[in-house]
C-alpha cells in the first residue's frame, strides 16, 4: 500500500531496494508496454474495461514507442461530436477540434435504434444475431476520433468504442465479447485458489503468493483440456451446459483420493511415505469437495 511505501515500511522492500510507489494507470502501461515489445511492427489492440476506457490510459500508452489502440465501453453520459468540418483554404485562426456536439451516449442510443441492423456475430461461445448501429465521432474523453458501436439486445443497450477505425462492427462486438473470459479468471484467481485472502506483508511473499496461485489455475485447466469427457456441472443452470471452474477443481479433489492418482505423473518417485501427513492432505482435499 502507499502508506507502507511512504513509511517506508520493512515489508515495502524488496531486495534491499524499496519498491517504487505506481497508480494503477501507470502499471497497466507498463505491462502493456513489456507485451507490445514483442510485437514490434504491429499495432496492439488493448480492450479494456469502461474505468481503463479514458486518456488516463490512452495517453501514456499514445507517447510510448509502441502503436496502441483502445477498445473500451462508453459510459451512458458521455457527450459525444461530430468530426471537425475540412478547413477553408482562407480561414483564420485554429482549426475546430470538434465538430457540432450530437448528445450523450444514452440519447443517441434511442435515436439509432430504430437505425440499427441484424448482424451475425461470434459471441459467448455459439453464433448469436444482435441489433447493431455504428458512427464515427470525436470523443473528448480521448480527444480523438473513434468508431462507436451502440448494440441493442431486448431493453438493453451498450456502447462501444474503438480508436482503430480499420475494425469491422462484427469484429468490435467480438473482441469485447471476449474480455468476458479474463473477467472470469479473476474470479476464479481471486475467490476460488485464494489470491485475494493473502495474509502475507512482505513485498516477495505477496509476488510469490499470486504466481503460485497464477500457476495452480493454469494447472487446473490444462487438468481440464486433457480429461476425455466434461466434468458434471455440480450447480445446473438452465440454458447453460458448460461446466465451471469448481467443477474441474472437484475433479481434481476426487481424483487425488483415488490409489491410481500418481499414474499421472512420468516420473514415479519412491519416497518414505509418511502415515500422518498423508492423512492430513487427505483431509485437505475432502474440505475442497
Amino acid at each position: 500500500m502507499k502508506k507502507d511505501l511512504v513509511a517506508p515500511s520493512p515489508t515495502a522492500i524488496k531486495s534491499a531496494t524499496p519498491v517504487i510507489f505506481q497508480t494503477k494507470m501507470a502499471q497497466a502501461v507498463a505491462m502493456l508496454c513489456s507485451v507490445a515489445a514483442h510485437f514490434v511492427r504491429l499495432p496492439v489492440l488493448v480492450v479494456t474495461d469502461s474505468w481503463f476506457g479514458n486518456n488516463g490510459l490512452f495517453r501514456p500508452l499514445q507517447a510510448s514507442a509502441f502503436t496502441f489502440n483502445l477498445l473500451s465501453r462508453l459510459r451512458s453520459n458521455n457527450h459525444l461530436h461530430d468530426l471537425p468540418p475540412q478547413r477553408n483554404a482562407h480561414q483564420r485562426g485554429r482549426s475546430r477540434k470538434y465538430g457540432e456536439k450530437l448528445g450523450s451516449v444514452s440519447t443517441l442510443a434511442t435515436a439509432y435504434r430504430e437505425k440499427a441492423q441484424t448482424l451475425s456475430v461470434f459471441l459467448y461461445g455459439k453464433q448469436r444475431e444482435v441489433l447493431a448501429y455504428e458512427r464515427v465521432v470525436m470523443l473528448r474523453n480521448l480527444r480523438a476520433p473513434a468508431r462507436v458501436v451502440w448494440v441493442f439486445r431486448k431493453t438493453r443497450w451498450v456502447a462501444l468504442f474503438t480508436t482503430d477505425r480499420t475494425l469491422s462492427v462484427q469484429q468490435i462486438i467480438e473482441y469485447y465479447g471476449a474480455r468476458w473470459k479474463i473477467e472470469s479468471g479473476f474470479k476464479e484467481i481471486k475467490q476460488e485458489i485464494g489470491s485475494a485472502k493473502s495474509q502475507t506483508r512482505n513485498a516477495h511473499a505477496v509476488i510469490n503468493h499470486l504466481n503460485f496461485c497464477m500457476m495452480a489455475a493454469t494447472v487446473t485447466w490444462i487438468y481440464a483440456d486433457r480429461i476425455q469427457s466434461e466434468p458434471q456441472r455440480r450447480h445446473q443452470v438452465p440454458g447453460r451446459a458448460s461446466y465451471a471452474f469448481s467443477d474441474v477443481r472437484r475433479l481434481i479433489a476426487n481424483a487425488a483420493l483415488t490409489e491410481d492418482f500418481s499414474g499421472l505423473w512420468t516420473i514415479q518417485p519412491k519416497p518414505r511415505q509418511n502415515s500422518f501427513v498423508a492423512t492430513l492432505l487427505r483431509r485437505q482435499l475432502l474440505d475442497l469437495l
